[in-house]
């Protein structure tokens, strides 16, 4: 029988062939099974940094000062946390009838604060030095605006707006008394704004 040679070889290839296919099966089963986790890694956005706000700058501080210093009296204007001595070195300093030891001079000042710089012999002294939180603010009628002016006892819109004109047409007030050029000021309404307004 001539053809038994080629169909056992025939057989025998084919049986390598499918030897050959099933291991590469079982490999890639094997390699599947065993192929570790995959890691799966989580980015999260950098957290949100605060952002500091800028701050409001204080404003100046504006006083009254008056009694035993050089240049008494006079409004000034300080930077804030000035305290009581600040003040009376800027009003020229104290004269040599001051009586320092009545006078707080670390006290901490606010905004229209007024200080009175006693003489020696002055009865009230501790009184009059300390610096008055509820006395009226003193008003600078070259340097006011409408509104500021309008604080004046007797000060409505119309006036405050006659007094910027002034200014405007006549460059600034010279003395205190220069307020009676204004429309509707009169002596009577001068005398009552005088204790409260300066020009310097």
């Amino acid at each position: 029988m001539p053809e038994e040679p080629s169909v056992q070889r025939n057989y025998v290839w084919l049986s390598g062939v499918l030897l050959l296919a099933f291991a590469l099966i079982a490999a890639t089963v094997y390699l599947f099974v065993n192929e570790p986790p995959s890691t799966t890694i989580e980015i999260r956005p950098p957290l949100p940094t605060s952002t500091l706000l800028p701050t409001d700058t204080p404003a100046p501080l504006q006083v009254y000062v008056t009694g035993e210093v050089v240049d008494s009296p006079i409004a000034l204007t300080l930077p804030p946390g000035s305290r009581v001595e600040d003040a009376i070195e800027a009003a020229g300093g104290p004269t040599d009838d001051a009586d320092l030891e009545a006078v707080n001079l670390v006290q901490i000042l606010q905004d229209g604060d007024m200080i009175t710089v006693p003489p020696l012999d002055d009865e009230v002294a501790g009184l009059a030095a300390t610096p008055t939180r509820n006395a009226p603010r003193i008003v600078n009628i070259n340097l006011a605006g409408l509104e500021e002016l309008q604080t004046l006892p007797g000060i409505g819109e119309k006036t405050a707006e006659a007094i910027i004109a002034y200014r405007e047409e006549n460059g600034p007030f010279e003395s205190i008394d220069d307020l009676v050029n204004v429309p509707n000021i009169g002596e009577g309404t001068l005398e009552d704004l005088r204790p409260l307004i300066t020009v310097d």
